[in-house]
């Protein structure tokens, strides 16, 4: 039938969207409902997994209210990755969920590093020990709240969560899992060795499906709950990062995804497992295939930063335009280079190519010429250049150049940001038609589930398309190639040391 519909689900790290698709990736309903972020103690990022599944109901009924509800085919699922919450027998959380953005785990992952060596936990699970990975914070748990650990039936990551209130399954996607840096890569399954060393029982992780397969079928309560028919097909999904590459169609292993989200993720497709300190490998979301990763926990995050803290009275300008807006319009009249202005974006530390907890932002170059145009400037083109340094790293692996940056999130709404990356990368920089591509990700994986495409690459070209393709500018280029070059790819490990030193000093680390 030419009218039927996906469902597909982004439970966020600020809200849950639901939007239904039609067979061409049109979005033709969506639904909405946000939570909040609970921050018990410096550094801490909690979330009640129930708000996960209360706003999901409530954004599935403003979708579906807007449909014939006997259209939609299936439900697809995409999720904050990382993320995860223990939960009791009956699945019922037992405290707050701990968030991929929390920060508490530094001595976890320094101990992990030394038990297990960094580079083996890397080649076992894609993925360095940090502090965005599950495990260092599950890990945190065990010497901090030990009695949680004794009492928890399942660590359930959103995902498993969801899949659990929808059909009753203890079942998950594994590239939903992965993220969580504890599967064998290579076997495809838990570590189990690693999670006995930690303290931990197999039976207390969910059994792993592919992604695209039939994870259950919605149950009459979840039904009543949200809306949807029951019976209708679950569709096992994939983390955020992953779906937003299948909804970019970044899947050909040219092109590269780029999404200018809370955090900056970006990644290209590969068919063979490679491990590099320079990225992180996660599962795709086709069957025996990789993504290597770049994540930037400081994104729109850091943007959103600055405007609280130093642009918070814009809020009040009679103009019909953000601070955003605002700062972008007097950004794009700052020359390249901001007067001299250069940050390093470690606001949340820094993941590849670093893998260092204690790393912080820098800002260099201070005049009294600048003003909070030159710094919401120096914040892009520093996003921009961590690009570069880690784009031209997986370039390397890959063996060819991209052919463009496929964007998305909130930040690709941004024009002047869009072009900053093109100059300061030299790649192509292509929108994807829409900025939720996370969202539509997880509907393609639905949409091959139930027939309507042979397989994802028939299903991601049917249903994507390109939007505004920016290119670079060369003599901006040129500019930014000396900028990177002379100053930046060397500024944050001249400073690592110190600035190493003085988290240790100031924080307890």
């Amino acid at each position: 039938m030419a009218n039927e519909l996906i469902i597909s689900i982004d439970s966020s790290t600020t809200a849950c969207k639901a939007i239904a698709w039609d067979r061409s990736g049109r979005a033709v309903a969506e639904g909405r409902a946000s939570y909040p972020l609970i921050t018990p103690q410096p550094d801490w990022a909690e979330q009640n997994a129930e708000d996960w599944w209360a706003s999901a109901c409530t954004a599935i009924q403003a979708c579906v209210s807007q449909v014939d509800a006997s259209r939609i085919q299936a439900l697809g699922i995409t999720h904050q990755r990382e993320s995860f919450v223990p939960v009791d027998e009956a699945g019922r959380p037992i405290r707050n969920a701990i968030l991929w953005l929390d920060s508490r785990s530094q001595a976890q992952v320094d101990a992990l590093s030394e038990r297990f060596g960094r580079d083996e936990l890397h080649r076992l699970t894609g993925k360095p020990p940090s502090m965005t990975q599950s495990i260092s914070k599950i890990a945190w748990l065990v010497d901090h709240e030990p009695e949680i650990v004794a009492r928890t039936a399942k660590f359930m990551d959103v995902h498993a969560f969801l899949v659990h209130r929808f059909t009753g399954e203890l079942r998950t996607s594994l590239a939903s899992a992965d993220p969580m840096g504890l599967l064998d890569m290579e076997r495809q399954h838990w570590a189990e060795d690693l999670i006995l060393d930690l303290g931990l029982r197999l039976d207390q992780f969910v059994e792993l499906v592919p992604p695209g397969a039939i994870i259950g079928h919605v149950t009459p309560q979840a039904a009543a709950a949200s809306g949807l028919p029951a019976g209708l097909p679950v569709v096992a999904g994939a983390g955020d990062g992953q779906a937003a590459g299948l909804g970019a169609n970044a899947i050909d292993g040219k092109r590269a995804y780029l999404n200018l989200g809370t955090a900056v993720v970006s990644g290209v497709f590969s068919p063979e497992y490679r491990v590099d300190r320079a990225f992180r490998t996660l599962d795709a979301p086709l069957a025996g295939a990789f993504f290597l990763e770049h994540v930037l926990r400081g994104g729109v995050y850091t943007i959103g930063w600055y405007v609280d803290k130093f642009a918070s009275d814009l809020r009040d300008s009679w103009l019909p335009l953000s601070p955003e807006e605002m700062l972008e319009a007097a950004a794009a009249k700052v020359p390249p280079g901001a007067l001299g202005l250069m940050a390093v974006p470690y606001w949340n530390n820094v993941m590849n190519p670093y893998w260092d907890p204690l790393a912080s932002g820098v800002t260099v170059g201070w005049t009294g010429a600048h003003g909070r145009e030159h710094f919401y400037r120096a914040i892009m083109e520093g996003i921009a250049f961590e690009q570069r340094l880690v784009g031209d790293a997986m370039m390397e692996a890959i063996g060819h150049p991209f052919s463009a940056y496929v964007t998305m999130g909130g930040g690709s709404r941004s024009k002047l940001w869009r072009q900053i990356v093109a100059d300061v990368t030299g790649v192509p920089v292509v929108g994807a038609t829409t900025t939720e591509a996370t969202c539509l990700g997880a509907a393609i994986l639905a949409a091959v589930a139930v027939g309507w495409h042979a397989d994802e690459a028939q299903a991601a070209a049917a249903m994507t398309g390109e939007g505004e393709r920016l290119m670079p500018n060369p003599e901006t280029q040129a500019f930014y190639d000396r900028l990177y070059q002379e100053v930046y790819r060397e500024l944050f490990p001249a400073l690592q040391p110190l600035l190493d030193r003085l988290t240790r000093l100031t924080r307890g680390a």
